[in-house]
């Protein structure tokens, strides 16, 4: 009876120790796929975002080549420096805590030379009107920015009320920039999606994506909340692109075939004038041989 009793103690005791080590083997497996995530989803999100931030690119050399603005507006670029400046502190040991969030701020500095090279080009080849316009708007977002961040170092002494502070800031400024309201106002207003680049919706999407999936990953409001807004707002750009540039290739297939049909009704009258020359020659010489 001892020798159960011992054996069947023994069994329990093996039984709890294999229980513990699946559950420890589980927790290390689940922790690990956890990290593997932030990281794949913080690589894809910088990838993102860099495209975003690069896609004025082919807007500015259009800019450059034709040495106009034309009817681009400056306010996104503008709004997407405040973002930018903004999360890069968000993203500093100053307001968060260490380095846990230096992908933003290797993506957020990035967007910041990319920005003040996209303003200036914008400010070198605007109109004297517009350059006071754009110049007020830089100035009034590197005072802000200023403001926030003098306040957040020197006023508040933790770094959960500093990220709160700097937070608050950069939830307003990267809806913002996700909404892009006066582009979409203006594609409405003119069914004409030339002035709304394709390649600035699509990137916008992606990033906010992206982003609200790794903000939801490590547990950051101030993440998660802005690109959950801006997620929805570029499936509306993504498809108000569709609808008024399926209908820009219509009309242009239609004003086509229009001057199709003029040139070859053109084609045929040219055609016919050298046969009525020659009737008409052909009737004189008729009556002068009747005469």
């Amino acid at each position: 009876m001892k020798s159960r009793y011992r054996f069947q103690c023994c069994t329990l005791k093996e039984v709890d120790h294999l229980s513990k080590c699946r559950c420890t083997f589980i927790l290390c497996v689940f922790f690990l796929v956890m990290v593997l995530m932030v990281c794949v989803f913080a690589f894809a999100g910088n990838a993102a975002s860099i495209f975003l931030y690069s896609s004025p690119i082919l807007t500015f050399a259009r800019v450059i080549r034709k040495k106009s603005t034309e009817e681009f507006s400056c306010v996104p670029y503008i709004i997407a420096l405040l973002n930018s400046l903004f999360y890069s502190w968000y993203g500093s040991p100053v307001v968060s805590h260490g380095w846990q969030n230096f992908p933003i701020i290797t993506i957020d500095g990035t967007g910041v030379v990319l920005e003040l090279c996209f303003i200036s080009i914008y400010f070198w080849f605007c109109p004297p009107k517009m350059k006071i316009r754009v110049f007020a708007g830089f100035i009034s977002v590197i005072g802000v920015f200023c403001i926030a961040a003098a306040t957040s170092a020197f006023v508040f002494h933790d770094h959960h009320s500093r990220r709160v502070f700097i937070g608050c800031f950069g939830l307003v400024a990267s809806s913002s920039m996700y909404a892009s309201p006066l582009v979409v106002m203006k594609v409405i207003q003119t069914k004409s999606v030339e002035y709304m680049p394709f390649y600035l919706s699509l990137f916008s999407f992606l990033a906010s994506s992206l982003w609200m999936a790794y903000g939801l990953l490590m547990h950051d409001f101030f993440l998660t909340a802005p690109n959950l807004v801006g997620c929805p707002l570029g499936i509306v750009q993504l498809v108000l692109y569709c609808i008024y540039n399926r209908k820009e290739i219509m009309e242009e297939k239609d004003q086509w075939d229009l001057e199709k049909n003029v040139d070859d009704f053109g084609k045929d009258i040219d055609d016919l004038k050298p046969k009525q020359i020659q009737l008409v020659i052909s009737d004189d010489d008729d009556t002068n041989g009747k005469s």
